[in-house]
């Protein structure tokens, strides 16, 4: 063997590594926790001759239930026949180590390894066949340009002696391997079958979505399938609507890496308790990037700079939306948006779902019992609210010619999805049969952005809702069925839903533009519709809009945000609504919240109270709830629309912060909601934590997740916390603590990060009333500083950003000790964007020594002590965000 470093690789090259598959040399050297399961269909036809046959090792000797009895040698796959270096990457040859068939096909013989050092913190590799075309995501990445300085953070070794070829990422400060599959389960490339197992660095791993589970994932053998799929909510690990293979883990040092993999065939990833982690697709090719972060700000602004940055919403968007499925009339409609005027409850946006339709057609109303939609939509500008609606991808096909404009553009068009033999795959949806829009096809982006002028046009929306989009179908495949095709029952099926792809979607046969096959692309169908309504509604309004979608795919936080599904009206669900936000604050769509007070079953008071407490924190904020149920908007109750207004009241007060977060996550990337481990990676207690959050790094919500409950344990990291509304300071702040706080029904409890500076605004019923209000400063000091920013911009313009028509404003503040003297002064970093509201409240927090007298500017202002919450109030002034100003206390 030689080994040759050249540009920051390492290559070990042992050229007679051969197969010993079935040899009883390669087997015993396997850890029970190191071995990659050979028979992941199942066990049913398993046996040792079985296992025998497929190269693999038979023992049955395990600790529990779970640990794989037929398992991958150590020396097994494919062996480097060449390799170059370079300065940026790789390039190599891979043949296989014995030429035989694969349990699902035969193995193709000769791969390319391709590594591309990407960035100083992203390296990519790719495997794939030099001699034959295969499928590849076609989604541009990395969608910003990246470069290396020339001083990498890590190092790529590439290897294949003595058991068989692997690749390594290792991080130079620390040494260790985030990536190394190296004599680790072997490497599987057949045409319906790809399979690459890794070692990690620990089990604390998160993402990999989408599922319901806990934000901390299990590598207890543990099988996550990811392909598209309407079914619910149900807890575990069975596909949901949206494909996120993206991991983010955490290693003892207290880094954060990440592994995302770029594939959108249906597949199973398996977590084991090396810990390691096995990538099975059916499809396409073996595409990774690592990145190297060190923090988790850093590996989610990395995966972003790959799959692209979250879109910057409108400021509307970020206010308290309301819907049900089944208003059942405009007028039903318009009477709870009144009732909701009347109890002074926040509301910007009133939504409908698809009972507004005629018949359940897209792009219409019906003209009986919402006659009158436009006039509310009218009604709703008119109190400076907005209005989105529903649009589901199926068109029906079985109007009379002539009379629905969708579909026979759509014709006229060839604009939608072909079966097998090349005509229209007709399934079966709300409107009964349906053609489906192919929005790979550039000819449907310009189609739907028609009907969605025709429609705006008939009813001035501003946003729209797309739903069923996974593709959902109430038939299988198609209403003729779907050919006899290894596509359609392919040698190995991942572990999904039904144990069958075509359940409750189209066939795997069907056909999209450049006849790319829904066996590759079915996983894309959502975030095609997105990108294609989004571009819609921005040709059609010339400002941003409000693309909510089921069905998300890598890229699609860069044209809209998400809601977590068809939940349930209960605590559990509630539950586990927190870490369904946080997992997709990874998957970089930062916009996301569940149903609030559940979509299936019906809400009790209290239930609905406490889950609209914790709704006001959800990034995207709506309650929405099923057909055939009770009302549960906050004006059912009399106590949960009081509680409801003061919660949406404090959320609307904080905006002016969370627009911030939503810019930087636009421009870098970084998560707007928070696990308590991002910013405490070091403390074991938050690893786990998934019933608090944070906005950005400033602001703690504990929210009440258990009935009857008139307290509420949360945890607390190392700092000082304050409470929101008096500056109230938690006890013990040298160290991470649990602390059990009071929380009756009208309480959740909300606190300030020590060393942070919150922009808040006096609240209203509507953004663009709340716009006007004047700013005020909460201020929390930590060992005597704090700071923060401040984005503003006119909450809806396209080009805000890239025309420079914003400002961005840093304030700094510093302070003796005990809080008893202080300053706190603002940079002015960009001032394109000039604001009528000022700051005219600045509250300190921390301050144990009561100050006499404050000035801003050398004029003086007034001041008040709350010596027992030990928090200062400053007012009686007038400064501006984008003017200079210096505010001392003393």
């Amino acid at each position: 063997s030689a080994m040759v470093t050249a540009a920051g690789c390492v290559l070990v090259l042992a050229l007679a590594a051969t197969l010993a598959a079935a040899n009883p040399g390669s087997c015993p050297l396997v850890a029970l926790t190191d071995r990659v399961d050979c028979f992941p269909e199942g066990y049913d036809k398993l046996s040792e001759a079985t296992c025998n046959d497929r190269g693999c090792c038979w023992n049955q000797t395990t600790t529990d239930d779970s640990t794989p009895i037929c398992f991958y040698p150590t020396q097994f796959g494919y062996t480097l026949t060449s390799a170059t270096p370079s300065a940026s990457g790789i390039e190599g040859d891979l043949s296989l180590l014995t030429p035989y068939n694969g349990p699902y096909g035969p193995n193709i013989a000769n791969l390319k390894l391709s590594v591309s050092y990407l960035s100083d913190s992203i390296v990519r590799f790719q495997i794939y066949d030099p001699n034959t075309a295969r499928y590849q995501v076609p989604i541009k990445v990395p969608q910003t340009d990246l470069s290396l300085t020339g001083d990498k953070n890590y190092d790529v070794t590439v290897t294949n002696g003595p058991n068989a070829f692997g690749i390594a990422v290792t991080r130079k400060s620390t040494g260790q391997a985030v990536f190394n599959s190296t004599s680790f389960g072997g490497l599987v490339f057949e045409d319906q079958f790809l399979q690459l197992s890794t070692r990690v660095p620990s089990q604390n791993a998160y993402g990999l979505g989408e599922h319901v589970a806990p934000l901390l994932l299990n590598f207890q053998w543990q099988t996550l399938s990811m392909f598209a799929r309407d079914q619910g909510t149900p807890t575990g690990y069975t596909n949901l609507y949206g494909v996120h293979p993206m991991a983010l883990l955490l290693e003892p040092s207290g880094a954060a890496s990440g592994i995302f993999f770029f594939n959108s065939n249906a597949m199973d990833v398996v977590l084991q308790p090396s810990p390691g982690i096995t990538y099975r697709s059916i499809g396409g090719i073996l595409d990774f990037f690592v990145m190297l972060g060190p923090s988790v700000d850093d590996v989610v602004s990395q995966y972003t700079a790959i799959v692209g940055r979250p879109y910057m919403p409108p400021y509307w968007a970020l206010g308290f939306h309301l819907c049900r499925w089944g208003y059942n009339s405009a007028n039903r409609t318009m009477q709870i948006v009144e009732a909701m005027r009347k109890a002074g409850i926040p509301q910007d946006t009133q939504w409908n779902d698809i009972d507004y339709m005629k018949s359940h057609l897209d792009f219409t109303y019906d003209p009986t019992t919402y006659a009158t939609l436009p006039q509310l939509v009218d009604n709703l500008h008119e109190h400076n609210q907005h209005y989105v609606m529903i649009v589901d991808p199926g068109i029906s096909n079985s109007q009379a010619p002539g009379s629905y404009p969708p579909y026979d553009q759509g014709i006229q068009q060839d604009v939608f999805i072909k079966n097998a033999s090349g005509g229209v795959l007709i399934g079966s949806v709300w409107p009964g049969t349906t053609a489906f829009p192919d929005f790979l096809n550039p000819t449907t982006q310009a189609y739907w952005a028609d009907q969605v002028a025709a429609f705006h046009s008939q009813v001035a929306f501003d946003g729209l809702w797309i739903d069923m989009n996974e593709i959902s179908n109430f038939v299988p495949g198609s209403t003729v069925g779907c050919p006899k095709s290894s596509l359609e029952s392919p040698p190995y099926v991942p572990h999904i839903a039904d144990n069958l792809l075509m359940a409750k979607t189209i066939c795997m046969t069907a056909t999209h533009y450049g006849n790319q096959l829904e066996y590759n692309v079915h996983s894309l169908y959502g975030y095609t519709e997105a990108v294609a309504t989004m571009a819609a509604l921005e040709k059609t309004l010339a400002k941003r809009s409000l693309v909510i979608s089921r069905s998300t795919f890598p890229n699609s936080g860069a044209h809209g945000g998400h809601w977590l599904g068809d939940n349930d009206s209960d605590w559990d669900s509630m539950t586990a609504s927190i870490a369904g936000l946080l997992n997709f604050q990874i998957f970089g769509i930062p916009l996301v919240g569940a149903d609030i007070c559940g979509f299936g079953g019906t809400a009790n008071e209290e239930l609905c109270a406490r889950w609209m407490q914790l709704g006001a924190f959800y990034p995207f904020s709506r309650n929405h709830n099923t057909i055939n149920k009770a009302d549960q908007d906050p004006t059912q109750w009399p106590q949960v629309a009081s509680i409801s207004r003061e919660v949406l009241l404090t959320r609307y007060s904080l905006l002016p912060y969370l627009y911030s977060l939503f810019y930087l996550s636009h421009t870098v990337g970084t998560p707007v909601a928070r696990a308590l481990f991002f910013d405490s990676p070091m403390d074991s207690n938050t690893w786990a934590a998934d019933k608090q959050f944070l906005w950005g790094s400033g602001l703690l919500i504990t929210p009440v997740l258990h009935p009857g409950a008139s307290s509420v344990m949360g945890y607390f990291p190392a700092g000082a916390w304050y409470d929101l509304h008096t500056g109230y300071a938690l006890p013990n702040a040298a160290a991470g603590r649990w602390l059990t706080l009071p929380a009756p029904l009208t309480v959740i409890n909300l606190h300030v990060r020590g060393g942070s500076i919150l922009p808040s605004q006096s609240p209203a019923t509507t953004t663009f009333v709340a716009r006007q209000n004047n700013f005020t400063l909460i201020v929390g000091l930590y060992q005597g500083k704090a700071n923060g920013f401040h984005y503003l911009d006119d909450g809806e313009s396209l080009d805000s950003i890239s025309n420079g028509a914003f400002s961005y404003v840093w304030y700094n503040a510093t302070a003796a000790a005990d809080g008893h003297s202080g300053t706190l002064r603002n940079t002015v970093v960009q001032s394109g964007y000039k604001t009528n509201p000022a700051i005219t409240v600045v509250r300190v927090y921390g301050v144990t020594s009561c100050p006499t007298a404050a000035t801003v500017n050398g004029a003086r202002a007034s001041l008040t002590c709350d010596s027992v919450n030990q928090a200062i109030s400053i007012n009686n002034f007038v400064a501006y965000p984008t003017t200079p100003f210096n505010l001392i206390w003393s």
